[in-house]
């Protein structure tokens, strides 16, 4: 049985101001939760806000949390290369032990090596 990852990505340096950056990660959240795989993808709550940060209407800016099967890694970075992919993303993949991998993308290249590096990773923790 694979179990679920989690993972946050940030748009914040897509160089929108406050409010079309929002626009822009809450256009992209149904999108997001059709993905096969994505188990929840929320916006991110204030309270769970990491330095260097910024708000609007309690949810952090251009900040998504996603929970996604480990399994379907693949096509959640396929449609993120897809949607995304000539656009700086930051993302944070955390294994169900805990451990994290930093991630940036840019382009649709970018994409396909960070979806390995995260299979990679991925493939590391689960030897269960």
């Amino acid at each position: 049985m694979t179990s679920n990852v989690q993972m946050m990505i940030s748009f914040t340096e897509l160089g929108l101001d406050d409010e079309d950056l929002q626009t822009e990660v809450q256009n992209l959240l149904p999108q997001l939760r059709d993905v096969d795989g994505v188990e929840d993808a929320d916006l991110v709550a204030v309270e769970n806000a990491p330095k260097n940060t910024k708000a609007l209407g309690g949810f952090l800016l251009g900040l998504l949390n996603l929970e996604i099967n480990a399994a379907s890694i693949k096509t959640l970075f396929s449609f993120l290369g897809d949607r995304l992919g000539n656009k700086p993303i930051k993302m944070v993949l955390k294994a169900p032990d805990g451990r994290e991998l930093n991630l940036e993308a840019n382009s649709r290249e970018e994409f396909e090596f960070a979806c390995q590096k995260a299979q990679d990773f991925l493939n590391n923790t689960s030897n269960s």
